[in-house]
């Protein structure tokens, strides 16, 4: 009985993200003919960026501290602890903190694009957006994927500077490090292009997070309790994508045997 059970659940998932994948391809094609609506864009925008400010700044600022708790005590034991700021500006930038804020995000917002929708659904207001024509994708989706788009770029530079001031804070005050010295291993460590893979990996996740809520929120059935279980399956669906797209942006963006700086460590 329980095989059977999973079984239907894992086909019942795998419909759903054959949904999201079409969901994605019918959001392109709207936003090809240049429709948006800019009032529900900027409602969405407010919520995911500002609103979702503080808990991912805070998340920066202990990721930050506690990896360099980690890192800095064993390179001093090596002799090098003047490359702990650079090794985590290039782990943050790179991976922690657009994955990290992207996670924050699915949490936070995800969770609450799927239970809204999914509410709407449930309650026939979606229908009725369609009685009166008016397109839910158009009215629903899109601004809710050009808010994440948009805004989780934002949150993971932030997060980013955040993260940095909590591994300075924790290397002056408990390894002395010097800061110029930190600062400096940073500035040579990290470069243009570790910005621009942060700010595309970030885009990317918040295009995926934004979709896979949306869309199972729109394949909600079940009343209530249908409501409750596409929020928690659209949060790990959304969370699996992220870490699943994450290794494959970071394969092709960083291929190779890496800089010269980083081979001298």
């Amino acid at each position: 009985m329980s095989e059977t059970t999973s079984k239907s659940g894992l086909g019942v998932w795998t419909q759903r993200l054959l949904a999201a994948i079409f969901l994605a391809g019918q959001v392109i094609v709207h936003l090809l003919r240049g429709k948006i609506n800019r009032r529900n864009t900027l409602e969405q925008m407010a919520a995911v960026g500002p609103d979702s400010l503080f808990i991912a700044l805070v998340t920066a600022v202990f990721v930050g501290a506690v990896f360099t708790i980690q890192v800095a005590r064993e390179f001093i034991n090596f002799g090098a602890g003047n490359s702990v700021g650079g090794v985590l500006a290039v782990a943050l930038t790179r991976e922690l903190s657009p994955v990290l804020t992207a996670v924050v995000l699915a949490g936070r917002v995800g969770s609450a694009f799927a239970a809204e929708i999914a509410t709407m659904r449930v309650t026939e207001q979606i229908d009725a957006l369609l009685m009166l024509k008016t397109d839910p994708i158009d009215y629903l989706v899109i601004p809710r994927v050009l808010a994440c788009c948009l805004m989780l770029p934002i949150l993971t530079l932030l997060s980013l500077v955040t993260g940095m001031l909590g591994g300075l804070i924790i290397a002056i005050n408990i390894y002395n490090l010097s800061e110029n010295v930190f600062l400096d291993s940073a500035r040579s460590l990290i470069g243009i292009w570790d910005i621009v893979s942060a700010m595309i990996k970030a885009c990317c996740f918040g295009i995926l997070i934004a979709v896979i809520g949306c869309s199972w929120g729109l394949t909600t059935t079940g009343g209530a309790k249908g409501v409750g279980q596409s929020t928690t399956t659209a949060v790990v669906t959304a969370l699996l994508i992220i870490f699943i797209s994450n290794f494959f942006l970071s394969w092709i963006m960083f291929q190779g045997s890496g800089s010269a700086s980083l081979q001298g460590l």
